[in-house]
């Protein structure tokens, strides 16, 4: 990897880090890129502690966290399989940048504008930590968005007769094409047929 860059990347595991699946990081295929639609990295990290599966007593999050500043942080290593898209997480890293989305009314039919742009340090360090990755993971082939993966329409919370999606991450304002050159891998055409699978928000 890029020695410096990965030098300044804060590692900082989850509690349950450890009890994760593990996994050989040669099997990994796809960066799938997420947005927290949180309003901080704090927050972030709160919801990244609290546990949701009682059997194995671990939660859901990606395995990089970029906050707007551009500060890296690894909460998962990359040879544990963390819970971040339902799907198809055994052969993907997931990168969280941290970004408002529709927060905090998430499935709220009327609330599903997604405004902010993203910051340049904050696009800046995700084209970097691509191409680490890159560097140390040659079975790498694109990148995806979140919403890609999981296009699944829920009930809005408002009204039960219309439905939203669940999933909008990074959303309308990511910039793709600079991802994309600037990280190196192509941008996911289509998205894979998978079954759902359990472990992934």
């Amino acid at each position: 990897m890029e020695a410096g860059f990965m030098h300044s990347i804060r590692t900082d595991l989850l509690p349950y880090a450890e009890r994760l699946e593990r996994r050989d990081p040669a099997t990994i295929e796809r960066i799938v890129i997420h947005a927290t639609e949180l309003p901080d990295l704090a927050t972030a990290r709160e919801y990244g502690e609290r546990i949701h599966y009682d059997t194995t007593r671990t939660g859901n999050s990606g395995h990089f966290y970029i906050d707007r500043d551009g500060t890296v942080e690894r909460w998962v290593p990359i040879e544990r399989i963390a819970h971040h898209v339902a799907g198809h997480n055994a052969t993907t890293i997931g990168i969280e940048l941290v970004h408002n989305g529709r927060y905090p009314d998430w499935l709220d039919s009327r609330h599903q504008a997604w405004e902010l742009a993203y910051p340049d340090a904050q696009i800046d360090a995700l084209s970097a930590l691509i191409r680490a990755l890159r560097a140390e993971l040659p079975g790498l082939t694109d990148l995806a968005g979140h919403d890609q993966l999981d296009r699944r329409m829920v009930p809005a919370s408002n009204d039960d007769a219309e439905t939203v999606r669940r999933k909008l991450d990074p959303g309308p304002t990511f910039p793709w094409q600079r991802v994309v050159d600037g990280g190196g891998l192509p941008r996911l055409s289509a998205p894979p047929a998978t079954a759902d699978e359990a472990g992934g928000p």
